[in-house]
């Protein structure tokens, strides 16, 4: 398989998705909410046509898993995992921190993955074993262990999740992290792998929101784990990742507050 091509089309197909929001970006767009209290709007729609009309015509034969379409076939060795706006509420209220995101799996391996942002013009992409890149520049997470350490979340809606997400984020500011919670799981987990902040905790996002940023992590040398400290595949939804030196903190603090078992 070659990789080199799939990764070019994930770009193309997460350019032209970005593309379509950057049409309803800043103007009067109708949605709706979804059962989970999360937002759709036809920007989603559109992206998500887009995105899934080049992935067809270039590999028929692929599976599609996309936040608003589902996934309907079940016949490929390959799937194609799309968030075609992550970070909705964000972009209904006019705040540029939003993304597009595609990663291709086989089984439980992310092999190529791509996040962009096209308020920014800022394009994240990953091979697996090829490295992780910035707009064409090499990523490498940062080396920070103490001073001016950032950690960012990634959650579900659910309103039972909150007391658990407020326990870490004042359990994090204690420690000395400053802490910060973006609205986007893929552009949290780009940050993380371009060294612009040095954790993330995802208490619940799903597979969409986070499959194309994790590559990015790991590609950079960064690090996932479950929440306990255990060997992390992609359909674990709580997971910790970081840039390696301040992991065992995270983990400290996820332990002590009951987060590994998801009360």
């Amino acid at each position: 398989m070659d990789l080199d091509r799939r990764l070019s089309v994930a770009v193309l197909a997460a350019k032209a998705g970005g593309a379509v929001l950057k049409e309803y970006f800043e103007t009067s767009i109708d949605h709706e909410e979804k059962e989970d209290r999360t937002f759709v709007t036809e920007a989603d729609k559109r992206s998500e046509e887009v995105i899934s009309g080049i992935l067809k015509r270039e590999y028929p034969d692929d599976d599609i898993l996309g936040e608003e379409s589902g996934r309907k076939d079940r016949k490929g060795e390959y799937l194609w995992v799309i968030d075609p706006l992550d970070g909705t509420a964000n972009f209904m209220n006019a705040i540029p921190i939003f993304a597009v995101s595609l990663a291709l799996m086989k089984g439980e391996d992310i092999l190529v993955a791509a996040v962009y942002n096209p308020v920014t013009d800022s394009l994240f992409s990953a091979k697996k074993g090829g490295g992780a890149f910035w707009n064409e520049k090499a990523l490498r997470v940062s080396g920070e262990t103490t001073k001016n350490v950032i950690v960012t979340f990634g959650k579900s809606s659910k309103k039972e999740d909150a007391a658990g997400v407020n326990a870490l984020f004042v359990a994090y500011q204690a420690y000395g992290f400053r802490v910060r919670h973006l609205g986007s799981a893929a552009l949290e987990l780009a940050y993380l792998a371009r060294g612009g902040t040095e954790g993330f905790v995802n208490l619940g996002t799903k597979l969409w929101d986070y499959a194309g940023g994790a590559l990015l992590v790991l590609e950079a040398g960064g690090k996932l784990t479950d929440l306990s400290g255990g060997p992390w595949t992609p359909s674990e939804h709580f997971f910790v990742a970081s840039n390696g030196k301040i992991h065992a903190t995270l983990l400290e603090e996820t332990t002590k507050l009951g987060q590994n078992s998801r009360t």
